[in-house]
């Protein structure tokens, strides 16, 4: 068989026979030839061929194979047991990988190699008893299956009625059995309920059939399964005594349509508020999606402006805003004056001034002036599209108890049917009659509820993540959540996380012979290329800058070049040499016990200056730590200052673990050794030279202001600078672990407590059962009970002591 792929990793033509030698060394493959220009690698196959074989050749030899993310919206699924299904099926699809389906979006993510489509996956999930469709943007908002349900249940309702009141008003009106038997007849009073009944399971209740007796019949039963079932079992036993009443004995006359009808009708009444939940789980995706306007105004050739589909805006267009109007694209502002608000990026309420050549974002709010943006980055690519796609990623995470999850429901509707069978065997040796065996039977499949313990984990997680998102706090993977409720320590890098990053120019210290300007000018030269903040701000505080040539440089400690002829070294004292003059070093030392950096300067090997720079410390910084201690968690700094620099700027925040003198490449053996101390701990940077720490930390949290190195390697994004973020992602990663553990309780406990007594384990002792009606209630109810519980989490409190 000839197969196609497209490869990473290919840099030039070498790498492109390396990568077809590797593939030619798989099992199975019988010639390997990869393309450069198109970086598809084509090969043809035998039978002993393993894709999984091939792909691990290729990821060892460092030509993994591409994938693309497929996303499907799924119908049909009504339990944990739906998910494992659907998943199972996918998995045997060769080229898909890693397939992953929510069950409170009902959703389904799936990496596939190129080759896959999404027809293929379509196919398969309708093989497994389920409808798909592919979600696209335009299908993004989907159908409201809320309305569909509350119709359903509307209709069920209005045929129910009618049947209880014919089956319970003998009971407890006086004279209405009378009533009707006098009108109708008691016969008539059967035939109607099981018209009425019939038009209940035919009509609003067929979805129960439709999805629940194929998955019987394919060996693969579930909660549909379970309803269609009770319902049937109900509904055919009367239907037997109303039409061939000689088939029963006379202690079994009595019919049950009420019980099919009600159940029903209860459980349609379930999935509406269970749908009406899901929607509200999803609300936080939506009003993302929200902030992005349809149209834009974009500036024509002719200076005219048109209003134009976002769908159309391209990169490099020039587009016009209005106070009041949200950004469609990513970009830069030509011209114009005003103050945006990015508190849908960031999570601060102030507006944030911008000017000509400030950069702009889609779906920010422009508030008090005109504008001239040019597009950089438009549709999928913008910053709020990214986001949106995080979101959503972080909200179908599989959580590690999930795992346990899933093993207890694939067993679970298979066991509920063996003892729904027991039950009606015992009872019908024990019991008074035929009809008293099938009423504990039916309750027993009718009460079980699978479907609350496959909602519990993915409903809290996607309120949570949701929630997070308000709060300018992106989980860029789903484990990151669990993990971070359980970190016993906070490290922070000092500048840009716990300081504004932005140092300023406090004093410059020159030697004897020298001025203030001429020593700040020759650091200036060397300092001219440098992206260092400190850099920054010494070329601020310059009035000129000369020509440097012959650049040195070394990590860590400082920078060498010539200029007018002279070595000049800027740095630490150790990288600039020479000796000091007592005052010098006494000044400096005072600087450096205010916090501040200092940075020497030498000529020709002799000192000439020390420049000192101040990074303000964040309003909200000592905040942060103390709510951290609060929560019983030790916050720790690590700096590449020096002792006396970082002890006074931790003893303002309330730190006292300081690592100072850190260079950058040692911030992860740091890391290392602080989980030897502490055990589990999350970091805290904004920088490039964070990123190995961040990776190294069992939860990495970036400043969504710094680099995109540091973003990448990170685990949580905390989109504004501000510190205080820290403990709210902490807090609300608890608060939804407590909320996930809470619905677990509840939905097993409720599980293990009714089905054995919808099984009549009580009868003996009190003579107490569970009918059908309530059995139904109680389960349709259940589900609701675990999404209003996750529901919560939007109302939880964040800061010292999260709860829910």
């Amino acid at each position: 068989m000839h197969r196609q792929y497209k490869l990473s990793g290919l840099n030039c033509a070498g790498c492109a026979r390396r990568s077809a030698a590797a593939a030619s060394e798989v099992a199975g493959v019988l010639e390997a030839n990869t393309n450069f220009a198109t970086h598809t690698l084509e090969i043809d196959t035998g039978p002993a061929f393993d894709p999984s074989a091939l792909q691990a050749r290729l990821a060892k030899a460092g030509y993994p194979m591409a994938t693309e993310e497929i996303v499907l919206d799924l119908e049909g699924l009504s339990c944990a047991s739906c998910v494992l299904r659907v998943e199972k099926a996918l998995a045997n699809v060769e080229g898909v990988v890693e397939p992953k389906v929510n069950l409170a979006e009902d959703r389904l993510r799936a990496k596939v190699y190129s080759g896959v489509s999404a027809a293929d996956l379509i196919a398969a999930v309708k093989q497994a008893g389920y409808g798909a469709r592919l979600r696209t943007d335009e299908t993004a908002e989907g159908v409201d299956k809320s309305v569909q349900y509350r119709q359903k249940f509307i209709l069920s309702a209005a045929l129910t009625v009618p049947v209880f009141v014919l089956a319970m008003g003998r009971h407890w009106v006086p004279g209405f059995g009378a009533l009707i038997d006098g009108t109708i007849g008691a016969r008539g009073d059967m035939l109607l309920q099981l018209v009425l009944t019939t038009l209940v399971l035919a009509w609003p209740g067929r979805g129960f059939f439709q999805l629940g007796l194929p998955a019987l019949f394919r060996g693969a039963p579930d909660m549909n399964a379970l309803v269609a079932l009770g319902t049937l079992a109900a509904w055919g036993y009367s239907t037997v005594v109303t039409l061939v009443p000689s088939a029963m004995s006379v202690a079994g006359h009595g019919v049950y349509f009420e019980a099919a009808a009600v159940i029903c009708t209860l459980i349609l009444l379930g999935r509406w508020m269970e749908a009406r939940a899901k929607g509200r789980t999803g609300a936080a995706i939506r009003a993302l999606m929200d902030l992005s306007p349809k149209t834009a105004r974009v500036e024509q050739a002719d200076g005219t402006t048109a209003e134009r589909p976002l769908a159309e805006i391209e990169s490099g267009d020039i587009l016009q805003l209005r106070p009041g109007e949200r950004m469609a694209v990513d970009g830069t502002v030509l011209s114009g004056q005003s103050h945006v608000d990015e508190s849908m990026l960031t999570g601060e309420p102030v507006p944030v001034a911008k000017a000509q050549g400030d950069a702009v974002s889609a779906g920010t709010l422009n508030t008090t002036g005109a504008l001239r943006v040019r597009a950089d980055a438009v549709g999928s690519k913008t910053a709020l599209a990214q986001i949106i796609r995080m979101v959503e990623t972080a909200q179908g995470a599989r959580l590690p108890v999930q795992a346990l999850i899933d093993r207890v429901t694939m067993w679970f509707v298979p066991a509920v049917l063996g003892i729904a069978a027991l039950t009606f065997l015992v009872w019908l040796v024990v019991g008074p009659d035929l009809a008293r065996a099938l009423i504990a039977a039916v309750a027993v499949l009718i009460v079980a509820c699978p479907c609350a313990m496959g909602l519990a984990t993915p409903t809290s997680i996607m309120v949570g993540m949701g929630r997070a998102a308000k709060l300018g706090v992106l989980f860029r993977k789903g484990d990151a959540l669990q993990e971070l409720q359980s970190v016993k320590a906070v490290v922070f890098d000092k500048t840009g996380t716990l300081t504004e990053g932005r140092p300023e120019l406090a004093a410059v210290l020159p030697s004897d012979g020298v001025t203030e300007a001429e020593a700040l000018s020759l650091a200036a030269a060397l300092e001219a290329k440098s992206e260092h903040p400190i850099a920054h701000a010494i070329l601020r505080g310059a009035e000129t800058v000369p020509e440097a040539e012959g650049f040195l440089s070394e990590t860590g400690s400082g920078v060498e070049a010539r200029v007018s002829g002279q070595t000049i070294r800027v740095g630490t004292l150790a990288w600039v040499g020479g000796s000091v003059a007592g005052a010098l070093q006494s000044q400096a030392k005072a600087r450096t016990a205010r916090g501040e950096t200092v940075v020497w300067v030498s000529r020709d090997s002799v000192v000439i200056a020390a420049i000192a720079v101040a990074d303000r410390i964040k309003d909200s910084a000592a905040e942060a730590v103390q709510n951290l201690r609060a929560e019983g968690l030790e916050p720790v700094m690590v700096t590449g200052d020096a002792q006396a620099t970082a002890e006074y700027v931790a003893q303002r925040l309330g730190i006292t673990r300081v690592i100072a003198g850190v260079r950058p490449e040692g911030k992860r053996d740091t890391v290392e050794q602080l989980k030897q101390e502490f055990g589990k701990i999350a970091f805290v940077g904004d920088g490039i030279n964070d990123a190995p720490a961040l990776a190294s930390a069992d939860v990495g949290i970036a400043i969504g202001t710094g680099t995109d190195v540091a973003v990448e390697a990170a685990d949580v994004v905390l989109m504004s600078g501000d510190p205080l973020a820290v403990p709210k992602a902490i807090g609300l990663s608890r608060a939804t672990l407590q909320n996930i553990r809470q619905n677990l309780v509840w939905a097993f406990g409720y599980n293990i407590a009714l089905i054995p007594v919808a099984a009549g384990v009580l009868y003996p002792a009190l003579g107490l059962t569970l009918s059908p009606m309530l059995a139904g209630g109680a389960m349709a109810l259940s589900s609701v009970f675990v999404l209003g519980n996750a529901l919560r989490l939007n109302r939880v409190t964040l800061g010292q002591g999260a709860s829910v």
